[in-house]
């Protein structure tokens, strides 16, 4: 199993700036994918930005250039740098792990954070 703690979300003015952490605990071997997610209301959850195997990152087309992904391996953490943040941007956002298991792969999501952009 593996426990994903997330912080770091709020309340912001559009054009400010939040940092999202999330630290992983527990058997936290075999990741493929460790990053986050969003989803807005009466939305599907889709991604924001992940590391992949190979330390590849990807990012959702609407948060390049604003949004950053970053780890530290020694802290089994990864942050979510989001600047000039839009009113679009207000979500619930979750940090995702998947994790490679024999035959196949588990997903894991935290209890998620809530980001809110507004004047």
């Amino acid at each position: 199993q593996v426990q994903l703690v997330e912080s770091g979300g709020g309340l912001v003015q559009p054009g400010g700036s939040l940092r999202l952490s999330c630290a992983a605990s527990g058997n936290i071997r075999n990741i493929y994918v460790m990053g986050w997610y969003r989803q807005a209301p009466e939305k599907q959850r889709n991604l924001v930005a992940v590391f992949t195997t190979g330390s590849t990152t990807n990012y959702e087309d609407s948060v390049k250039g604003r949004f950053t992904i970053s780890r530290d391996n020694a802290k089994n953490t990864v942050y979510l740098q989001m600047n000039s943040l839009k009113p679009e941007d207000t979500a619930v956002y979750y940090c995702y792990v998947q994790q490679g298991v024999l035959l196949g792969h588990k997903d894991y999501w935290g209890q998620g954070t809530q980001v809110t952009v507004s004047s």
